[in-house]
């Protein structure tokens, strides 16, 4: 059963372009000079329920505009896009109960409340029963251990104990959907270790769907066994990680991401599996 299943997904923005010098600034209040520019490039995407996906790509590859788009943040310039049964951008609201969200540079919590209260203030919005909330939080607890500051300020907590909780603030309501962006970012070792035993949890309990974009591809290798590559608004791959590996020897990630990259020609994009084609 598909999931997401974007169609041509295309964005464009409408970018002004600034003269340089005084001069220059000075035109600008009479004539600007627009262009545009395509940040997403009719990209085909399905997604099953209960799978993890990596969605990677380098700066400025279109990562972020996508899943904006996934979410509702974004309406698409073209194409179709459907999650969950909801056009994202039109039924937000409706939409959004069934997702959750985590931005690595961003927090969803309340910057100067105890952890526990932006807990129950989301319970509340989300209307979810205090058994279950119980009961939830007693589950991501045993995984995560974030009890010791459960009631500290979220402004005095580290990195790693932040990105801890933002996770559990996103799951508090079963989303069936789960959207990462840099969930690990400068989090050391032991703090991506709890991370990732904590998805693995959640989607082979839960059935939790999971798309993931991150610069560290040892994420992808130890959560994800689908990928998707990215690069100027275009898919250049997406199917299995052993098919990456059968295709490209068994290189470090790093090193079969820079070949594909290498291996395809900016007028040429090459879809080595088109797993939207397949299954579907």
């Amino acid at each position: 059963m598909a999931l997401i299943e974007a169609r041509g997904l295309t964005k464009e923005f409408r970018i002004f372009r600034r003269r340089e010098g005084v001069m220059g600034a000075f035109r600008d209040l009479f004539q600007r000079d627009y262009t545009t520019l395509r940040a997403v490039d009719g990209i085909d995407f399905v997604v099953a329920e209960g799978e993890m996906v990596g969605y990677i790509g380098a700066n400025g590859a279109g990562k972020s505009t996508t899943i904006k788009m996934l979410t509702g943040i974004l309406v698409p310039t073209a194409g179709s896009v459907n999650v969950n049964g909801f056009i994202p951008y039109k039924e937000r609201e409706k939409y959004t109960r069934g997702i959750g969200v985590v931005f690595g540079q961003r927090s969803q919590l309340w910057w100067d409340i105890a952890v526990i209260e932006s807990f129950k203030l989301l319970r509340r919005i989300y209307n979810v029963s205090q058994e279950e909330f119980k009961a939830r939080l007693k589950k991501f607890d045993d995984i995560l251990e974030f009890g010791s500051f459960l009631h500290l300020p979220v402004r005095k907590l580290s990195l790693g104990q932040r990105m801890r909780c933002d996770l559990t603030a996103a799951l508090l309501h079963n989303p069936a959907i789960l959207f990462l962006d840099e969930p690990t970012i400068g989090l050391d070792v032991l703090g991506k270790a709890k991370i990732r035993e904590f998805l693995k949890e959640i989607n082979s309990e839960s059935k939790t769907t999971v798309i993931l974009t991150t610069h560290d591809l040892g994420d992808i290798e130890a959560l994800c066994p689908r990928v998707a590559i990215i690069d100027k608004g275009k898919m250049l791959y997406d199917g299995s990680v052993d098919n990456l590996y059968a295709q490209w020897g068994h290189d470090k990630m790093e090193d079969i991401v820079k070949k594909i990259y290498e291996g395809c020609k900016p007028e040429q994009y090459c879809m080595i599996e088109n797993w939207g084609d397949t299954h579907a």
